[in-house]
């Protein structure tokens, strides 16, 4: 029992520094951006790379088409090799009512070695691009409330940031959703504390994905994307890139910007995460099995700690566990009722954390048999895409 009571000690210690000292990661309110509105809008592109999303492209296209941006704004969808006529649907969706912008269908060329598939997509996007003050890189499951646009370019130029990113809120249509999803978003917030991602002297840095603001002349800068060509991770090494070369930078949780991209069955969203966890861990062992000890000190021992200290008469571990497991559960709090979810949900964190791990377990199965990186149809293992 005495190294019970130091497991639960040594938890209650970690959710004690999570809670008040790790960046406010738990908070999910961004704030409107600071700064008077440019005299001058500058001009923005959108890329959006899209590999078969005939079928999405629908609810989320028009909504970026019809951004009623103040300057001039353009839109390059970037076709990475679909078959199900994604680019058709495209000019059809661009020649429907309510299109402000215009949109440029391209098809990527063929991929060089050692390029990730959406980073060359992208890459063939800017290209097409010409020379826009601004990108966003969008992703094509993406859909954006009227006005996000201007919001972003505001932030961007109101604060003098080369790197605006939003985090898209995902759906939680399916009870496998609700249970998964904001557990999702909570443990990219505590590796990616979003107030740190915006303070220019922190080291951390990241973006997420599917909405992506940057200055032009700060990409060129940081070496272009040719710099990160092979990354899994597409979003996170693009926020490091930008801040390593001295740029500043934004990272807001937002519910103008929607991902409509669906996880019907449990074994989607798990795919989702093992494509890539283990990329985010640099392949290594060592910090496989660092991570798994650290979910399990942090997620599994205050539970444990206050079950068998009430069952077994310890009343040290059981206080020290149900305090842990209290902090937990306010952290993860901010994030349900941000997706308009029970707080009551939220002692449950432990298990969920949990599948969490087992996920990440099997990213790294995946990559050592030759499985990981799978995205329709198509493998990217490590940094080297093929």
């Amino acid at each position: 029992m005495v190294t019970l009571d130091a497991l639960a000690l040594a938890a209650l210690a970690g959710w004690a520094y999570l809670a008040a000292g790790h960046g406010g990661f738990w908070r999910t309110g961004g704030g409107p951006p600071q700064g008077a509105a440019p005299s001058a809008w500058p001009h923005v592109v959108a890329v959006v790379p899209a590999r078969d999303e005939a079928a999405g492209l629908p609810e989320t296209l028009p909504t970026l088409l019809a951004q009623d941006y103040p300057g001039r704004f353009d839109v390059v969808l970037v076709d990475d090799g679909s078959t199900d006529g994604t680019a058709g649907t495209a000019r059809r969706l661009a020649a429907g009512a309510g299109a402000a912008a215009d949109l440029r269908v391209v098809r990527a060329s063929e991929r060089p070695d050692g390029w990730a598939g959406k980073v060359w997509a992208m890459r063939e996007g800017v290209r097409a691009a010409g020379e826009p003050e601004f990108v966003l890189f969008t992703d094509a499951d993406i859909a954006y409330a009227p006005g996000t646009l201007e919001r972003l370019v505001r932030a961007a130029v109101g604060e003098e940031r080369d790197l605006v990113s939003r985090m898209a809120t995902l759906g939680t249509g399916t009870p496998w959703e609700r249970a998964l999803v904001p557990a999702f978003v909570y443990f990219f917030a505590l590796l990616y504390p979003f107030r740190r991602v915006g303070r220019p002297g922190a080291r951390t840095a990241a973006a997420a994905g599917g909405c992506m603001l940057v200055r032009r002349a700060a990409l060129d800068r940081a070496g272009g994307l040719a710099a990160i060509r092979g990354a899994l991770i597409d979003d996170v090494a693009l926020g490091r890139l930008v801040k390593r070369a001295g740029g500043r930078c934004r990272l807001d949780l937002d519910r103008d910007v929607v991902s409509r991209r669906r996880y019907p069955r449990p074994a989607d969203l798990w795919a989702m995460v093992a494509r890539s966890a283990y990329d985010q861990l640099r392949y290594s062992p060592a910090l496989l099995a660092g991570t798994v000890l650290g979910l399990v000190l942090l997620f599994a021992v205050p539970p444990a700690a206050a079950v068998a200290g009430l069952a077994g008469g310890d009343p040290a571990a059981a206080v020290l566990g149900l305090s842990a497991w209290t902090i937990m559960a306010c952290t993860f709090a901010p994030m349900l009722r941000h997706y308009r979810l029970s707080p009551l949900r939220a002692p449950a964190l432990p298990l969920v954390a949990l599948v969490y791990t087992a996920m990440t377990l099997d990213s790294a199965r995946r990559h050592h048999t030759g499985r990981g990186g799978v995205w329709k149809g198509r493998v990217a293992v490590g940094r080297t895409a093929r």
